[in-house]
């Protein structure tokens, strides 16, 4: 193999050498900068720098009640956030680059001034005579079909095979065929939308086998020999987990500029064996905002820079309303209980609604919008295996002894029902 010519080097000379040589093949490709490929003390593994001085734009535009709510209530998992934050009457200390302090200063009233951000509230669309029949008209929804499917499936480890010569499950692939059906749903009510991905494919141009000189650091950091099948590993979860979800935040911040993301997942209990998985009873539902950040995530630079950017921004507040609307919906349409999440990484977050959970992910963290990011089905249920077996059809069908609609047409349905009622209620105008 490849690598290991680097064993006759000293390690610290090979990893020059290899990081090097994946940088020249990647330098044209706009995606990385030379310094993503490098394991960096205090940043998340492929994180662009944080440009702290964007905060300045922020300077005096949220009050210090509202700051300090939304910091305690949704983004701190405990009192996590007191690590790299000081609180004063009229300003933040916030622990930037190394042992540099950004200092925020508070407003000293609400403002009824937008912050700066690409995307609008409900409140601020443009105003239209047709909101009974186009309740998202001037709406721009990029839909982020989760995972990717195709060969790819096994790698990501969302893949699954039935009863010998049964069906193949894979989750980027009903995910894809769920967003392609809600795009021209949310179009037909006046929304313009945008599929991330839009086949089964990576978004990114970059390859699993372009990650190793990262994954070798890793590596070594852990203790574990950079070497053979461990190697292969950490390069595809560099690639699938942590660069595929970065470079769609680029096409998303930078490109289509949104006013909200969905992003559609299926769930699934632990199944073990994909060749002979084990198959539940179990079936539920839950949406995530984001929130809970760890201690140790907050001792993240480019972490608490995308908490404070969506702070600031009043993300949340648009985020939970949304997700509100939305879980009512597709608990209505898909009859599903909510998951319970018994872990400290994630808490409800709005008391009394058992299906919206504050969690940190990667997605509801980089993506500089609300995110509407779904959980529903259980993938190795034995109903929904019937159901995703089934395909996607027109009306109704006896499947698994209920009539119903196919899964995907039920899960599209769900999140257009509960968008049409949010901004049918919520945006500014009601002509």
């Amino acid at each position: 193999m490849k690598h290991r010519a680097f064993l006759w080097l000293s390690l610290p000379v090979a990893l020059l050498v290899a990081t090097l040589f994946w940088m020249g093949k990647i330098r044209n490709r706009q995606e990385l900068n030379p310094g993503q490929l490098t394991l960096r003390p205090g940043l998340s593994a492929l994180a662009a720098q944080p440009d702290w001085s964007e905060l300045e734009d922020y300077q005096e535009t949220i009050p210090r009640d509202i700051f300090i709510a939304q910091l305690k209530k949704i983004y701190s998992q405990g009192e996590a956030w007191r690590s790299v934050i000081n609180l004063h009457e009229d300003y933040a200390d916030i622990r930037g680059n190394g042992a540099d302090r950004i200092r925020l200063h508070f407003a000293k009233e609400e403002s009824l001034q937008r912050p700066p951000r690409y995307w609008r509230a409900a409140t601020e669309l443009p105003a239209t005579n047709r909101l009974h029949k186009e309740p998202l008209y001037g709406l721009r929804v990029a839909i982020d079909p989760g995972h990717i499917g195709g060969e790819w499936a096994k790698i990501e480890e969302r893949w699954y095979k039935g009863a010998p010569g049964g069906h193949e499950v894979k989750e980027g692939e009903l995910t894809l065929a769920t967003a392609r059906v809600l795009k021209g749903k949310l179009e037909r009510l006046g929304a313009k939308a945008w599929l991330v991905r839009d086949k089964l494919a990576p978004v990114t141009r970059l390859r699993p086998a372009e990650f190793e000189p990262l994954a070798i650091q890793v590596l070594k950091s852990r203790g574990k020999d950079p070497l053979g099948a461990p190697l292969r590993k950490q390069s595809e979860i560099l690639f699938y987990r942590a660069h595929e979800i970065r470079r769609r935040a680029q096409i998303i911040n930078h490109e289509i500029q949104p006013d909200i993301v969905l992003c559609l997942h299926f769930n699934a209990e632990k199944w073990g064996n994909p060749d002979n998985p084990i198959m539940v009873s179990r079936n539920h539902l839950h949406l995530l905002v984001n929130g809970t950040y760890s201690e140790g995530e907050m001792r993240l630079e480019d972490n608490r820079f995308h908490l404070l950017k969506r702070l600031l921004q009043r993300t949340h507040d648009e985020e939970l309303a949304l997700s509100i609307a939305v879980a009512g919906a597709m608990a209505e349409e898909t009859g599903l209980p909510p998951y319970i999440y018994t872990t400290s990484n994630a808490k409800q977050a709005l008391p009394g609604n058992p299906y919206i959970y504050a969690r940190n992910l990667l997605a509801n963290r980089v993506y500089h919008c609300p995110v509407v990011f779904l959980e529903p089905y259980v993938m190795n249920n034995p109903a929904i295996y019937e159901r995703i077996s089934a395909g996607d059809y027109e009306g109704k069908r006896e499947i698994a002894g209920v009539v119903r609609k196919s899964l995907i047409r039920e899960y599209a349905d769900g999140v257009t029902e509960g968008l049409r009622i949010y901004y049918s209620q919520a945006r500014g105008n009601k002509k």
